[in-house]
């Protein structure tokens, strides 16, 4: 079974290289840019786990957290945060939110794949 990522992330040398790591894995990954339109593409394409950058241009990662907690379709859908290092208080407030897990820049491509799976109970 293919598992469908969502990567939203702004910087694309960031995206490129975990859309690659998935994508060694057999994941399908889908990669937006934008927090604008985040929301509407997450709920058209229904995916098994979201990435989501705390930083984004058009819209935050925190607020795209808070309003697919708040939708019950999309309230339990697994979402780990890719925070800098040094966002304490913004990684608070995303925990608060419900984010399922947290990833500090840079990571290491072993613990990514491994978060990532573990989110969807793949061993």
């Amino acid at each position: 079974m293919t598992h469908h990522a969502m990567l939203i992330e702004d910087e694309p040398n960031i995206a490129e290289a975990i859309r690659f790591l998935l994508n060694r894995e057999g994941w399908q990954v889908t990669t937006l840019g934008d927090g604008g339109v985040a929301e509407a593409e997450v709920r058209a394409r229904r995916p098994d786990l979201v990435i989501l950058d705390l930083m984004l241009p058009g819209r935050s990662g925190l607020e795209i957290l808070q309003s697919l907690r708040a939708d019950p379709e999309t309230a339990e859908l697994p979402v780990m945060m890719l925070t800098a290092k040094g966002q304490g208080r913004d990684r608070e407030a995303a925990e608060r939110a419900g984010a399922s897990l947290f990833m500090a820049k840079p990571f290491s491509n072993t613990e990514f794949v491994a978060a990532a799976r573990s989110l969807l109970g793949v061993a």
